[in-house]
């Protein structure tokens, strides 16, 4: 079927219209330049044909959802939503390049750049569904790149919240990298069909094409795909250079049953930060927003800078370690328990895990001047505890899913700047998080796990060595 001619752009105020950068089936793309401030700007325009209540609603859910998420560094940013003379509605976007979209399928994309690529797009996915929206669209072709090698998320246009209670009619999707519960209507999306089609966009760069695709051959029609997407039997990307780790983590995200995937995007964001770390690169930073952000005072700024997102889950789990912490030291020590949010509070104190405090004083100085007198001049201090005592984690936890084990433990007192230095198998990966997840190539096979803490170049003493099989609780 020949592609359509694209619609005529519309006259906006304030923008010279240059030329057209692509068409969709809802939607045309153009390129402006905006007078004042003067740049170039990407303009999403509605077709006029297809512009109903629905249309109208969908693009202004997707005008506010973008403009509520876009300051996340990896999210398309969205300058001004609004309907031209013509009735149709456009975005007016940030300049991008879709060229990943092509290279993936033209070049062989180093592993690096894919787990730095897949880590950036998870955190922005996870933060998107911190706040309660589904993207449901992940694919190659919705990663643009700034002018500045930037990966970003673009086109949360069949976004979803994670708290509708009926189900909406989804008026598109893309075949190859949605999860097969998706594909086979029993579910409109969740975390785990998000962790689904992360983990198949991932594969798609360095595969060079999606999961369940057949190269060469005329057996990728729609129902090809889904009777091999519902199977679920991801054969390897097929290159040498890309670790067995991360093909059993992207097969672990594809898995045919959700309850086996990574239980949120930041589980499996945290696994590509394991691979970076096995091939011998720098961790990609997460980029979660800390909650609260806004409200941190100045003593807060040393753990509120270390984005440490966690999961419902996890942060009920760290909450009831941390209570049980603070009982020990109030049977140590006396005394009431001390505050363990690091908001702030009206009444109450520090944590008592934290080792490192900063302190804001304000001292009168008195100056003394030949000829002019005293004179008072404020003072901000910032002093740090001078303990060096590097902490040991006590005991590591395990516990299995049947193909992985999961090693946990207690955070010991760590500083702004601190890592956990993990050892199994004869390789060392460092983490801030307090979860290591080990998928062993036998299910059999026995996995040994210390954990170590680093601070300033230096490590403490090892954890006790805990050893668990892969299908052992």
């Amino acid at each position: 079927m020949a592609r359509r001619l694209p619609s005529a752009p519309p006259v906006l105020p304030g923008f010279s219209h240059v030329r057209v950068l692509g068409s969709g089936g809802f939607a045309d793309v153009f390129l402006y330049e905006q007078n004042m401030p003067r740049r170039q700007v990407a303009v999403k325009v509605m077709l006029s044909e297809v512009v109903n209540d629905q249309v109208r609603q969908m693009f202004q859910a997707e005008a506010n959802l973008m403009a509520q998420l876009s300051a996340h560094p990896s999210i398309l940013t969205v300058f001004q939503a609004s309907v031209s003379a013509d009735g149709r509605p456009y975005l007016v976007m940030e300049l991008c390049s879709s060229s990943l979209s092509e290279r993936y399928r033209r070049d062989r994309i180093p592993v690096a750049d894919v787990l730095r690529i897949g880590v950036k797009i998870g955190s922005a996915v996870e933060t998107a569904h911190r706040q309660g929206v589904l993207h449901r669209d992940l694919k190659p072709s919705n990663i643009l790149m700034t002018a500045y090698g930037h990966p970003v998320l673009s086109d949360f246009g069949i976004a979803a919240s994670l708290s509708e209670s009926e189900p909406q009619e989804v008026v598109g999707m893309s075949i190859p990298w949605s999860a097969p519960e998706v594909l086979l209507d029993e579910t409109n999306g969740t975390i785990e069909s998000e962790v689904w089609s992360l983990g198949a966009t991932v594969y798609s760069l360095l595969a060079g094409r999606s999961p369940f695709e057949v190269l060469g051959g005329d057996k990728n029609g729609a129902s090809d795909l889904i009777g091999r997407i519902d199977k679920a039997k991801l054969v390897p990307t097929g290159r040498t250079d890309v670790p067995p780790t991360l093909e059993r983590l992207l097969a672990r995200s594809m898995s045919r049953r959700p309850e086996n995937r990574q239980a949120s995007v930041l589980e499996f964001v945290r696994e590509l930060q394991q691979v970076e770390s096995e091939i011998g690169v720098v961790q990609t930073p997460i980029e979660v927003a800390v909650d609260d952000w806004a409200l941190a005072t100045v003593a807060d700024l040393e753990d509120k800078t270390r984005l440490r997102g966690v999961t419902p889950v996890q942060a009920s789990r760290r909450r009831r370690r941390r209570r049980a912490t603070e009982a020990q030291v109030q049977a140590q020590h006396g005394g009431s328990p001390q505050q363990s949010r690091a908001v702030p509070r009206s009444t109450g104190t520090r944590p008592a895990r934290r080792r490192s405090v900063l302190v804001m004083t304000w001292a009168l100085v008195a100056v003394s001047v030949v000829g002019i007198g005293l004179a008072a001049a404020a003072t901000l201090v910032l002093v740090r505890s001078t303990s060096t005592d590097i902490p040991r984690v006590a005991d590591v936890a395990s516990s299995s899913d049947g193909s992985s084990v999961v090693f946990t433990w207690s955070d010991p007192g760590l500083r702004a700047g601190d890592t956990y230095v993990i050892s199994t198998g004869g390789q060392t990966s460092q983490q801030s998080a307090d979860r290591f997840v080990a998928t062993p190539a036998d299910p059999g096979d026995e996995v040994r796990i210390t954990v170590t803490v680093s601070r300033g170049g230096s490590t403490g003493p090892a954890s006790n060595e805990n050893c668990a099989t892969a299908g052992q609780g």
